[in-house]
């Protein structure tokens, strides 16, 4: 009979009472004053930094998509964007020296589509006139729009 392995050689049902003596030990930390938390929590980063850190991420991840897509190599996209090969491989893990617009500029440059729309409030921005030209935006129109920023996959 053959038995299935895991992580570290173990079987998988040592494996699960592993994970049920790890699940005990946590209860006990916690019981004892210890929290447990992401890195996020560790590093006591806001909502807002939060967001930002998971968009910077997401987006990171669609530009290696969207080379892939395109069958380019990051060398490729480097030229596209007047940029080296290793600034490429930055951009694709998010690295901290990496703007977020350099992440959007490597998804256009892939061939990728970037919108920004304004979604969830009625007020005069981004709405036509009579004349077809757009109303200006108030300050209080900018202080509560919410919008949304898609980066669409053009493929081939």
């Amino acid at each position: 009979m053959s038995e299935a392995f895991g992580v570290e050689g173990r079987s998988l049902t040592a494996q699960g009472r592993a994970r049920a003596m790890n699940s005990e030990k946590r209860k006990a930390l916690e019981a004892a004053g210890w929290r447990f938390g992401d890195a996020a929590d560790f590093l006591g980063m806001t909502d807002e930094e939060r967001q930002l850190l998971d968009a910077r991420v997401e987006a990171a991840l669609a530009v290696r998509r969207q080379r892939q897509a395109r069958k380019l190599s990051q060398k490729q996209l480097a030229g596209r964007m007047k940029t080296s090969q290793p600034r490429v491989a930055k951009i694709e893990r998010a690295a901290p020296d990496v703007s977020l617009d350099q992440i959007l500029r490597a998804f256009a440059a892939a061939g990728g589509r970037i919108t920004v729309k304004q979604v969830g409030r009625s007020g005069t921005a981004n709405k036509p006139s009579r004349l077809g030209r757009k109303k200006t935006q108030t300050v209080s129109d900018l202080q509560s729009a919410e919008v949304r920023i898609e980066l669409i996959a053009n493929e081939l």
